[in-house]
């Protein structure tokens, strides 16, 4: 028998297989499906003005801004804490600053922080 951790569907399933010669293995479910861990719910794609995107994986740790703040060209909107380090997102342009994202929120890479119109 031989164990294996399959995802499926972003659910882990620990299978065991029992090799039985010429046929083909049969797969034996050891365990119900491990728990995992809520992911925060993705912020809304939709919104209008550039985008503010996270550059990493990380914990919104501070807006710096007021949503509906105006704001200026490499002004620092938001700190987004990774791997124990502190990092400045700025703002791409001048205008008006619109948060998809909390204080407190854990974001992808690539995730919508903000729109800037």
């Amino acid at each position: 028998m031989r164990n294996f951790l399959i995802t499926v569907n972003g659910k882990q399933y620990e299978v065991g297989v029992e090799e039985l010669g010429a046929t083909a293995p049969k797969a034996v479910p050891l365990s119900a499906p491990a728990a995992t861990a809520p992911k925060a719910a993705p912020a809304p794609a939709s919104g209008k003005g550039t985008k503010v995107l996270s550059p990493f994986p990380g914990l919104i740790k501070n807006l710096l801004v007021e949503n509906g703040a105006s704001v200026k060209k490499d002004q620092p909107i938001l700190v987004l804490e990774a791997m124990k380090m502190d990092n400045d997102i700025t703002a791409p342009c001048d205008g008006t600053v619109t948060f998809s994202v909390q204080k407190g929120a854990n974001v992808e890479s690539d995730a919508v922080l903000a729109f800037i119109g």
